[in-house]
């Protein structure tokens, strides 16, 4: 069991790393006035999705439902921390796939949002991550 959760902290923090700085790299790239700058951010962004942030989202997601599987009954009564986590679970994910079409949009040439937007949707993956280890160290309910 702690190999599984070793393994599914290490594939969250690389999952992390690649939210974290994705949304920056579109903060940049919305603010790049020449067509090589851009050029080279949408190289950037598409490893950072397809290469980094995807695969450590599919393997993080692998080994904790792995780990809830072996444990399935704290699913039921007493947990309900996990069910709050599952729940942030499936909205982080939601905002992954939001990070996919924002990674179309720049790789289409038809983004319509400033820099601002993008620094203030760089926030959302840290409300996630602390709210996220809270629930999961502290299992407040």
């Amino acid at each position: 069991m702690m190999w599984l959760k070793a393994f599914h902290l290490i594939f969250m923090v690389t999952w992390f790393a690649g939210l974290f700085y994705l949304p920056r790299l579109f903060v940049y790239h919305a603010m790049a006035a020449d067509a090589i700058s851009r050029e080279r951010f949408k190289i950037m962004e598409r490893k950072l999705y397809w290469g980094i942030m995807t695969p450590g989202m599919l393997l993080t997601l692998i080994f904790g439902v792995t780990m809830l599987v072996q444990y399935a009954w704290d699913l039921y009564g007493g947990a309900g921390w996990l069910h709050a986590k599952l729940t942030l679970l499936c909205l982080l994910v939601l905002y992954h796939v939001q990070c996919g079409f924002w990674l179309m949009d720049f790789k289409h040439d038809r983004n319509l949002r400033s820099h601002i937007y993008y620094r203030w949707m760089n926030e959302v993956p840290v409300l996630f991550l602390i709210a996220m280890v809270l629930l999961a160290t502290v299992k407040p309910f």
